[in-house]
């Protein structure tokens, strides 16, 4: 019987990110990903927080019959995927994260936040406002850029994951950090994995931030080396 993988994709992203990674993976594993809520077509009147993206996932193991999994979280995902094995333990195998922001501070939510006004977005990068709006639909995706900037804001103001925090989670994680990440250090993502219990840090050269500008061949190798 395989092992199973469950991709969680990134702020502003949706699981389609994962297309030809899910493809390299479905060779090793029975391979699951989701939208979270909001991030499709469909709207929610829910903001977002990471209490209801981890609530998203617990319903979508429980509905897919998946006991316990193994996590590939990018950016927000991994996030996500750390928070679940905070609070639903027993659901969780082992995480890989990629690009996952952990220095969130009101200073650097601010820096994020400044990046995420739909308005300015259609008018200064009309080509990522078309992008969204292909996503998540014409009538939702200034609702998504906008809940997801509530959400960093309240990130940065205290509800992050703490090093305390971080201590509880008992699963072998792998902190992936691209060395071209512009958006996440290197800094933050060593001291994180050295909190961790079990966790470690590998350095990627080369990869930047964007998933879609990764080289996939090379992810899956290191998701595929960390979970045998």
């Amino acid at each position: 019987m395989n092992k199973k993988l469950l991709l969680l994709h990134g702020a502003l992203g949706t699981k389609s990110q994962f297309k030809k990674l899910k493809e390299k993976l479905s060779t090793h594993f029975d391979v699951y990903d989701l939208d979270f809520e909001g991030h499709s077509k469909e709207e929610s009147g829910e903001d977002f927080t990471m209490n209801l993206f981890v609530k998203n996932v617990v319903d979508f193991l429980a509905e897919n019959e998946i006991p316990k999994t193994n996590i590939f979280g990018y950016s927000m995902g991994g996030y996500v995927g750390l928070n679940l094995a905070r609070t639903s333990p027993e659901l969780v195998e082992k995480i890989i994260t990629l690009g996952t922001k952990f220095d969130w501070t009101v200073e650097t939510a601010a820096k994020e936040i400044k990046m995420l006004n739909p308005e300015k977005i259609e008018e200064k990068v009309p080509a990522f406002a078309s992008k969204l709006a292909a996503l998540y639909g014409e009538n939702n995706w200034k609702a998504v850029v906008r809940k997801t900037a509530k959400m960093m804001e309240g990130l940065g103001a205290g509800k992050s994951l703490k090093a305390d925090e971080l201590k509880e989670i008992n699963h072998s994680v792998l902190i992936g950090i691209g060395s071209e990440d512009r958006m996440v250090g290197v800094e933050e993502s060593k001291e994180s994995a050295n909190i961790l219990p079990k966790g470690s840090l590998k350095i990627i050269e080369g990869f930047q931030h964007p998933i879609e500008k990764v080289d996939t061949d090379e992810l899956a190798s290191i998701i595929v080396d960390f979970l045998r």
